[in-house]
């Protein structure tokens, strides 16, 4: 998963991941209803007041009681989503039509008495983006958009982890799920289809999907409505790019020519590494409405990827964020798919356990994305650099002696959810440590990706590793310096001193005038809300941010409205991140509060630059320094 930078920093919401728990569920050996497929529908033409009914029927029980469950939890989020208190309406219904007595145990479980005879189960599914909006109505925690669901005329985004469950005598049964819409809907989805007929009605259509096991119920998203679709092959993978834009903003024939140019660089990157026949990109344009989703950023699935970003957007910011939150999604192919613990594999919907070692499923992913960039010419040597020094600096702001194993097998309390962005940020630097680690003891002949190519070649997407020996299989098939490095610094809580292997590679800090943004210094925010008033002052950080101190901005500044749209906690999210997207050369007219006086920014951007540390080559370099670096950059 890749959350955007303001979701985070303005909507508060909490991620949740790659949990499971390390026993898979068994079936029960006396129930009938194992031995065929689930047989579930999804009726997208008789949605009423935006919730959507679905039926599910197991076949026959020979158990008196029986227990039905919608995922607390789900992979590649690492927050609790409770998708069960989206449901309305439960019925148990028996062989003769009549109810069935139903206890409802928790948030997410239902158990239903005199199983024997029940024949199938019926309830309606609100969604969550309508849920998003301040308190939602509903609860605190609201899922993370991407992993989130949408019910509206011309768009429906199925995350069916949403909308189907799984009974726990029947965790690894088969399902056949039969979605109902109309006839001229679009619709795209990676999940194997089986038949396609045209109702009685004339006007509706039912799409049959088969999925071996309740896990590709969760791992196959679906997008139906009013899409813009394009294709495009790389190497020897289909990519489906499905695009909603409500206004028409943005088109896919445009996205896919960015997605294309830099999907067929990471496949180059990446070489023989196992891959995926298809693989489909799902991007939701938000219009930024009051019920529109928030949580801008992506969800991995194995084979596909869900993105929500805002339409306001122009094209090129749209653009840099897809490569962002595209290229890490599509690594995930690498871990969790191909590499991965008994945690992920064995994944447990209601009561997760979490592995060790998100500093590999979240960081190196996270270093792939921007590593791949440099090594295949779409940046500057200059850029990767600074992208490097933005995750040192957001990573001071964390907790830099919480040893990360701990942080990552505890991840859902709360002393240690506050820092789970900090595996984009640590956890990518942990593995560009590794990896000039390893280019360094192999004269440059190996790198982390070679290490991630073994161990995929070792374990597979069928064959999980042991979470507690993970380490040990990394030493002893590298080197006793990688070892001692992630005993030392992820297992352990000694901070990292990244001088020393930025030393190796023969680049020195330097302090100069860098580029920044229009809403930061490198990496950290010059804002300070204040909860109290429900505004969004400056704080000090602004005097060091050229753009605003030369437009005359002072600490505690209050924005009021951001080229005519009032700014709020509730509109923070959607504004701050436009901002973040600005260019120089664009217009601006920014409205600020000081004690009661309106003050005018209406102008032309320019640059902004902050003073901060920059990476520079060391002009004493030796060959053998700058050999490595070569490795480490193009290797």
């Amino acid at each position: 998963m890749k959350k955007h930078l303001f979701s985070v920093a303005f909507a508060g919401i909490l991620l949740v991941g790659c949990n499971a728990t390390k026993t898979a569920g068994e079936k029960s050996k006396n129930d009938l209803a194992s031995l065929n497929p689930i047989e579930t529908s999804l009726n997208l033409s008789k949605v009423v007041d935006d919730k959507a009914p679905v039926t599910i029927n197991p076949g026959r029980f020979t158990t008196e009681t029986v227990t039905y469950r919608l995922p607390r939890v789900v992979q590649g989020t690492y927050s609790v989503s409770d998708f069960g208190k989206y449901v309305d309406d439960f019925k148990a219904i028996d062989y003769k039509g009549n109810e069935l007595p139903v206890v409802k145990t928790d948030t997410n479980t239902w158990t239903i008495s005199n199983a024997t005879n029940l024949d199938m189960i019926m309830y309606n599914v609100n969604d969550t983006f309508d849920m998003e909006t301040q308190g939602g109505g509903i609860g605190k925690e609201v899922p993370f958009s991407p992993a989130g669901t949408n019910i509206e005329t011309t768009n429906y985004v199925l995350n069916l982890h949403g909308f189907v469950g799984y009974f726990d005598s029947l965790k690894t049964a088969q399902y056949n799920l039969n979605v109902t819409a109309p006839k001229t809907m679009l619709k795209t989805s990676a999940l194997q289809e089986t038949e396609t007929k045209m109702n009685e009605d004339g006007l509706t259509m039912t799409t049959t999907y088969f999925a071996p096991r309740y896990f590709d119920i969760t791992d196959n998203p679906m997008f139906y409505g009013a899409l813009d679709v394009e294709e495009f092959q790389v190497g020897d993978i289909k990519i489906v790019l499905s695009v909603y834009s409500p206004n028409n903003v943005h088109s896919a024939e445009k996205i896919k020519a960015v997605m294309q140019k830099m999907m067929e660089a990471q496949k180059t990157y990446l070489g023989d590494i196992n891959t995926t026949p298809r693989y489909d990109i799902y991007l939701y344009l938000s219009e930024g409405k009051e019920e529109s989703p928030k949580g801008f950023g992506a969800l991995e699935h194995h084979t596909s990827t869900v993105v929500v970003l805002p339409e306001s957007m122009p094209f090129d910011a749209l653009s840099a964020s897809m490569i962002d939150v595209v290229s890490h999604e599509f690594f995930h192919i690498v871990t969790p798919l191909s590499v991965h613990s008994e945690d992920v594999h064995y994944f447990d919907y209601n009561q997760p356990t979490f592995s060790k070692h998100l500093w590999m499923y979240e960081g190196v992913t996270e270093y792939f994305a921007t590593l791949f960039q440099v090594n295949q010419d779409l940046v500057e040597e200059e850029e990767f650099y600074t992208k490097i020094m933005g995750k040192i600096k957001a990573a001071s702001a964390m907790n830099d002696s919480m040893s990360f194993t701990e942080m990552s097998e505890n991840i859902l309390e709360d002393a240690y959810a506050p820092q789970y962005l900090n595996v984009y940020q640590k956890g990518a630097l942990i593995g560009m440590c590794i990896d000039i680690l390893m280019r360094e003891e192999s004269n440059g002949n190996r790198g982390i990706l070679s290490l991630m190519k073994e161990l995929s070649l070792k374990y597979g997407k069928n064959k999980p590793f042991e979470d507690d020996n993970l380490i040990a299989e990394i030493t002893a098939m590298t080197y006793p310096s990688v070892g001692e490095f992630l005993n030392t610094h992820v297992v352990g809580n000694t901070p990292i001193n990244y001088n020393d292997f930025f030393a190796k590679a023969g680049l020195v800090l330097t302090e100069s005038k860098v580029k920044t943004s229009y809403i930061q210094n490198e990496g950290t925010l010059i804002f300070a809300p204040d909860m109290a008033t429900m505004t969004i002052p400056f704080s000090e950080a602004v005097k060091d941010n050229s753009f605003w101190a030369e437009n005359g901005v002072l600490p505690g500044d209050v924005i009021k409205t951001v080229d005519g749209k009032e700014l709020n906690m509730a509109s923070a999210q959607q504004i701050l991140t436009e901002v973040y997207m600005w260019k120089p050369g664009r217009e601006v007219d920014v409205r600020l509060d000081r004690n009661g006086e309106e003050i005018v920014v209406k102008t032309t951007l320019t640059q902004s630059y902050t003073t901060g540390s920059s990476l520079a080559i060391d002009p004493n370099a030796t060959a053998k320094q700058n050999a490595l670096r070569e490795a480490w950059l193009k290797g």
